[in-house]
């Protein structure tokens, strides 16, 4: 299914919250929620274990730690908002730090936050996925999520972040 803005009525950016989190990998989705309500001049409210926006569409940020994130959609599933209509914003260990691309469903790929998600409203929904690169030792996949980006990286991730926000924006 190709992806239009206007079909999309939330988008849920993943991460962890908490200050200290802020600038793991892991929270890739977050930040670039936090972009997008940045460029629109939408501010963050508080409900239950979810802060989220609102303009044509809603930004959620789950407050329930990544393996947990699925616990928000009742929030958006009470709006009659379908799966098809959700865009979730992911770190990606499969792409090389920096690649971003919109799909269409499949699979959570070990991906916690996803397997929450899929675990209740199914794979059907779209999914932005921003490449973190994966660490040489597959044993290292939980320690090189839960750290923060180099600093070269961070040097780059503001554009990177761009970059998201205006295929999602734009599409």
């Amino acid at each position: 299914m190709e992806f239009k803005k206007e079909n999309i009525k939330a988008i849920i950016g993943l991460g962890n919250p908490g200050q200290k989190y802020y600038k793991n990998r892991h929270n890739i989705g977050f930040r670039v929620v936090d972009e997008i309500a940045n460029r629109l001049g939408l501010n963050w409210l508080k409900k239950d274990n979810l802060e989220y926006a609102k303009n044509s569409f809603y930004l959620i940020k789950p407050q329930t730690f990544m393996n947990n994130s699925g616990q928000v959609l009742n929030f958006l599933l009470k709006k009659g908002i379908l799966p098809e209509q959700i865009l979730v914003v992911h770190d990606e260990l499969e792409k090389k730090f920096g690649q971003v691309a919109i799909k269409f469903g499949g699979s959570a790929r070990g991906h916690n936050g996803l397997k929450s998600i899929i675990g209740v409203i199914g794979s059907d929904f779209y999914r932005l996925n921003v490449g973190i690169g994966r660490p040489q030792d597959r044993a290292q996949v939980s320690n090189y999520v839960l750290s923060n980006f180099t600093l070269n990286e961070e040097s780059q991730i503001e554009f990177f972040i761009n970059n998201a926000v205006d295929l999602i924006l734009n599409s």
